[in-house]
């Protein structure tokens, strides 16, 4: 790879910015002071800039810890972006595997993956995500039943996939389904008589919410968490 290119992938500067630090001497390899752009960066050398070691930034896999009153968005508009809380460069590379309500919280995964996120996404894939719900109305067992059997919605054409329903006590219940429909637990709760008032997300897959993140807090996935997602 061109040093250039090396420093654009590794750190937030342009193409003409990392052209100016190398030009400056800011750069070095293996110790030594490297003023060329297209010098070729081999895998075994160590890149400094301004004296610091630095590496081109692979594919990043995260779980955060969403807050209410966060957008699962790149972006910030109305509410803040929850990529907005992430302590890491190049955030413009990042995208969220599966979205969130802004009053939803729990597990959100981001990622530079394009392949991976779709595999979380994908009702094709049949990802499953588990969701902590406390609804208005007391919970029937019948329910149970009524989910594992396909909810119909409103505007939709055909039920839904069938679901798993947990019932906790009587306003409190545990939902894995593996499609992602706009407002989808809501919807189906709605559609039983019933209100969704706290949703929080609890699993994508085989990948548990850290119980160790604070609200608001994230970290790296696990090479084991990365690879559960077929």
């Amino acid at each position: 790879m061109r040093l250039d290119k090396f420093i654009c992938e590794a750190t937030e500067l342009t193409r003409n910015l990392a052209k100016k630090a190398i030009k400056s001497g800011d750069i070095s390899c293996d110790g030594v002071i490297i003023k060329n752009a297209a010098f070729k960066v081999q895998t075994d050398m160590q890149i400094c800039f301004e004296g610091e070691p630095i590496e081109v930034i692979g594919d990043r896999y995260i779980m955060l810890n969403k807050p209410v009153d966060t957008i699962c968005s790149t972006t910030d508009e109305v509410y803040p972006s929850v990529i907005s809380l992430l302590d890491v460069i190049k955030t413009d590379t990042l995208h969220i595997a599966g979205r969130l309500d802004v009053d939803t919280t729990g597990l959100v995964l981001i990622t530079s993956d394009g392949q991976w996120s779709h595999k979380v996404a994908s009702p094709k894939k049949e990802c499953g995500k588990r969701y902590l719900i406390n609804v208005a109305e007391e919970l029937d067992n019948e329910l149970v039943k009524q989910f594992e059997s396909g909810i119909c919605l409103k505007s939709e054409p055909e039920p839904l996939k069938p679901a798993k329903l947990e019932i906790i006590d009587s306003h409190t219940a545990r939902l894995t389904i593996t499609e992602g429909k706009y407002h989808q637990v809501k919807r189906m709760f709605a559609a039983t008589g019933n209100k969704v008032i706290g949703l929080h997300r609890e699993a994508v897959g085989k990948i548990e919410l850290d119980e160790d993140l604070e609200t608001s807090e994230w970290r790296y996935l696990t090479d084991e968490e990365v690879n559960s997602i077929k």
